[in-house]
């Protein structure tokens, strides 16, 4: 299929233009998390012509997982993730190339990925993984696009780890936040988390085209049963352990 049809959309915007579409062919992002904001994030990136798309879950597909993990089907139930993932984004866009790891990433590997691709995706439901992937985005200066969706709430931030002087995940989120509920033992309702993911792909192909977004350093929460979302700055604290010393060290 010509790319010039197939994208003809995309490429009718000013923002874009044929330019900006071969901007994001040439694009590499790192999703960390295929569940309920992974999936459509990634179906929009690959949609989009997003070149590269890098994979990351070493879980199964359970039944629990379908209603809201929207990329996978009922015959992937006990499939890896990243690989049933891949194999389905191929599907949506050959021309995109997947590639699916199915292990849990510590912190090397996650060091060597993150460097190698333009923007990474958070798309994780713990903190642990979510400081861990902060603070090699700050270590490699890689941007950061976090979600994170609970019952009929969701959140978006994006952190400019390639510019100096922002805040960064941690600044918004500590070890006291740690007993904060996940959504097994929520709950979540489906379209939140899809409304989170696509938002995350929006704001990755805004990245990746150098557009300006009111998000960066921000926290967009968004209320799915009030229908209301508001954007809430996010200071940068002078003691946080990550961007403080990132701070400290590029002086």
């Amino acid at each position: 299929m010509n790319d010039d049809i197939r994208y003809s959309r995309q490429i009718t915007l000013p923002a874009i233009g044929t330019q900006g579409q071969t901007q994001l062919g040439d694009a590499s992002v790192l999703i960390v998390g295929m569940g309920g904001l992974g999936t459509p994030a990634s179906m929009y990136l690959a949609n989009s012509g997003v070149g590269q798309l890098l994979i990351n879950d070493f879980d199964t597909v359970d039944t629990s997982n379908l209603p809201r993990q929207i990329l996978y089907r009922d015959t992937d139930t006990g499939k890896a993730k990243a690989t049933a993932a891949a194999e389905c984004l191929k599907l949506i866009n050959p021309n995109v190339t997947t590639i699916a790891m199915g292990s849990r990433l510590a912190r090397d590997g996650l060091t060597e990925l993150t460097a190698a691709v333009d923007v990474v995706l958070d798309c994780t439901d713990n903190f642990t993984s979510r400081w861990l992937i902060n603070e090699v985005c700050a270590d490699m200066k890689t941007p950061l696009i976090t979600g994170a969706a609970i019952r009929w709430e969701g959140q978006l931030s994006v952190f400019r780890h390639d510019q100096a002087g922002g805040p960064c995940y941690r600044c918004l989120y500590s070890e006291a936040d740690e007993n904060l509920n996940d959504c097994a033992g929520q709950g979540i309702i489906a379209p939140v988390a899809g409304t989170v993911g696509t938002m995350m792909a929006t704001e990755t192909i805004k990245l990746l085209l150098a557009i300006e977004s009111v998000l960066a350093g921000n926290l967009w929460v968004y209320d799915g049963l009030a229908g209301t979302s508001k954007t809430i700055a996010i200071p940068a604290q002078p003691d946080c352990p990550v961007c403080s010393i990132q701070a400290a060290t590029s002086l």
